[in-house]
Formats: structure tokens, sequence, C-alpha cells
């Protein structure tokens, strides 16, 4: 999930789905999505904005060895309401 230009909303879907599936971890998907989010200089529309705010901080916990804020649940629910708001 290098990426040196700035995602497009497929990317941004992509590493959503790869928490979903397994394939990419809670603390690479917040790290990776922090470096787009917190970047002033880049213009996003508000589909990929909102995604990027939910992928940045996914690995967030109340405390340590607590269960994450957002559950597996409802990080489906998110890719879910991605996918309805991209064909919307």
């Amino acid at each position: 999930m290098e990426d040196t230009e700035q995602p497009d909303l497929d990317a941004v879907e992509a590493c959503l789905a790869g928490v979903v599936e397994g394939r990419v971890s809670r603390d690479a998907a917040d790290r990776w999505a922090g470096r787009w989010y917190t970047d002033d200089g880049l213009e996003w529309d508000g589909v990929s904005l909102w995604a990027l705010g939910l992928l940045y901080g996914i690995d967030l916990r109340p405390g340590p060895e607590q269960p994450y804020l957002h559950d597996d649940a409802q990080v489906r629910g998110w890719l879910e309401e991605l996918r309805r708001r991209r064909a919307g």
C-alpha cells in the first residue's frame, strides 16, 4: 500500500476491503489512510474523504488489550455503505 500519488476511490475501497478480508491489518490501514487524510494539500471527493476518515482511526482501542472501538461487523457495514454510495 505504498503509494506516491494520491489514491483514487478504488484504492480507498481496496484498503477497506483488505481489512474486512483480513489481508490488511488495522494498523497498516490506519497509517496508510492517515498519510492521505492529513495532507492538507490534497482535494477529495466526499465519498473518498468519508471513507478515508473511517480508515484513519480504524485501529483505535479504548485502552491497552481492549477490543477495537469499531468491531468487525461495523467495518463490514462501512464497506457495504461505501459500495452503496459509489453506486448511487
